[in-house]
């Protein structure tokens, strides 16, 4: 069977629809404790399916309330995984540098499920939040009036458009207190200088793909999950956008799309966006070196920004 798209080491996908994935190393969830945090995995909605992954961190008061922090995984919309062993470490490790919950999404992934599709997913997993936090005991820490969205790359989109639903959907009972977006990945029909620049073209290519396989059969890349600057909302809905941080990484090839991003949300309105660049940085360093002094320095970063804006 030909293949028609293909990101090497990660995803086929061949002309008779199917698709095959091939995932790095995965952690398994573990309710016992180890460097500071357990974890539990969860199913969001059995029907569809969503799951995801719950990070405690250890705490001496079982009494005190703890932020919560949901996050997106990256991949383009077609690949990754709460699972993946970085996705673990990163999330583990910050639950405890933030002293927050942290729920990982496992979202329906594309070509097979298009976009909108991980947008109704993720958004699924907040009121998939507030009716498990009375129940699951894992939750029984929960501070619902703390509650942040992060996620990177196709997360990081993600992040954007789940906020923007919460804000449409005055039945939501959940505020966004900040947005959290790492390496953000946008797009648009019209290219960026750095994607028009010498050596663009394979990273153009690989992002064209992606994005190809995502979007609704049809659409081109001003549909407005790729280009943020589609998405119309009025001034009273800009007026109640949480604070926003976008982190950018110094080497990345994304980095002009998260610079925008951030100036965009600004002009219209943002209570704040504050942009944070990790010099000499890859895209999504954190995933690939969970362990790293640059990770690290992420990890406070965002923890910082979340008790700043908790209240």
């Amino acid at each position: 069977m030909p293949i028609i798209a293909e990101y090497p080491g990660f995803l086929q996908v061949y002309s008779d629809g199917s698709v095959k994935r091939f995932n790095p190393e995965i952690a398994p969830a573990s309710a016992e404790s180890s460097n500071g945090y357990k974890s539990k995995d969860v199913i969001i909605d059995p029907s569809k399916p969503i799951t995801g992954r719950l990070f405690l961190p250890d705490s001496p008061n079982s009494l005190m309330q703890l932020p919560v922090l949901v996050y997106f995984h990256g991949g383009g919309f077609c690949i990754g995984s709460t699972t993946w062993l970085g996705y673990h470490h990163f999330l583990g490790n910050f639950s405890v540098t933030s002293q927050s919950i942290v729920l990982s999404v496992d979202y329906r992934l594309a070509p097979e499920h298009r976009l909108p599709t991980a947008y109704e997913d993720c958004y699924t997993s907040l009121e998939w939040f507030i009716h498990q936090a009375k129940t699951e005991p894992w939750l029984q820490q929960a501070d619902l009036s703390r509650v942040f969205l992060s996620g990177d790359s196709a997360g990081g989109n993600i992040v954007h458009h789940v906020a923007v639903k919460a804000i449409r959907n005055k039945a939501c009972p959940l505020k966004i207190k900040g947005l959290l977006l790492i390496h953000p990945y946008f797009g648009s029909e019209e290219r960026t200088e750095k994607e028009m620049g010498d050596g663009a073209a394979g990273d153009v290519k690989m992002n064209d793909m992606f994005w190809r396989l995502s979007i609704p059969e049809g659409a081109n890349r001003d549909y407005f999950g790729c280009n943020f600057e589609k998405a119309e909302l009025s001034a009273i809905e800009w007026s109640e956008f949480p604070p926003v941080a976008v982190y950018v990484a110094g080497l990345d090839f994304l980095k002009e799309r998260g610079m925008m991003y951030a100036e965009f949300v600004q002009k219209k309105g943002a209570k704040e966006a504050k942009l944070v660049e990790a010099e000499g940085e890859q895209h999504i360093y954190h995933v690939f070196y969970p362990d790293s002094e640059a990770t690290h320095l992420l990890q406070r970063q965002m923890s910082q920004f979340m008790r700043a804006h908790e209240h």
